[in-house]
């Protein structure tokens, strides 16, 4: 097992849950200590894909822990330089834009932020219907931002959704240990 501490942060974007799942499992398969932050939004709501009561069970049930859910339980991330990186899946469009702005008003943001001030990586696999449209920008900066490396990312349907955009979530693992190395996985982008 590897002693790196991981920070596996779950956003929205309900429908690419079990897949996210599934790499969180391998995570916890690989890695010791799998330290799970949870959104508000995706802690305390019910979808069709099943319900926010599941989702922390099946947290608690893959890392052995209780999931963060508030500012003030990530905020000691930072300060006691909890996790050596972090991983954002999925990260939606409305935090990958909080995280390019600087808005600190979830558990997940607080996270970032608190994490980042030690000068660790930040991994975000992505899941975003306007990633090609308003949400290009928020992306486009933090491709150029420092310690924020992503999960390869493609197209999931261009003739349906030709501005949605999200990350190979089964390639988690293999862009944690580059950006654990200082480098980014390649290739980026993917081909649909």
């Amino acid at each position: 097992m590897r002693k790196e501490r991981v920070g596996f942060a779950l956003c929205g974007s309900f429908c690419t849950h079990e897949a996210v799942l599934r790499a969180l499992k391998t995570m916890t398969e690989t890695y010791e200590t799998v330290i799970p932050i949870v959104s508000q939004t995706a802690a305390s709501t019910d979808t069709r894909f099943g319900t926010a009561l599941q989702l922390m069970e099946q947290l608690r049930q893959l890392t052995g822990r209780e999931p963060i859910t508030t500012i003030e339980g990530a905020e000691p991330i930072g300060p006691k330089a909890l996790l050596d990186v972090l991983v954002i899946a999925p990260a939606t469009g409305n935090t990958v834009a909080k995280l390019a702005c600087g808005i600190t008003d979830t558990a997940v943001t607080m996270a970032a932020k608190a994490h980042l001030r030690n000068g660790r990586p930040v991994v975000l696999a992505l899941a975003s219907n306007d990633a090609l449209a308003a949400g290009a920008q928020n992306i486009g900066a933090l491709l150029a931002r420092k310690h924020y490396y992503f999960v390869p990312f493609g197209q999931d349907n261009a003739e349906k959704k030709p501005c949605s955009l999200v990350a190979d979530f089964s390639q988690i693992p293999a862009a944690v240990v580059a950006a654990l190395e200082g480098r980014q996985l390649q290739p980026l982008l993917l081909r649909g």
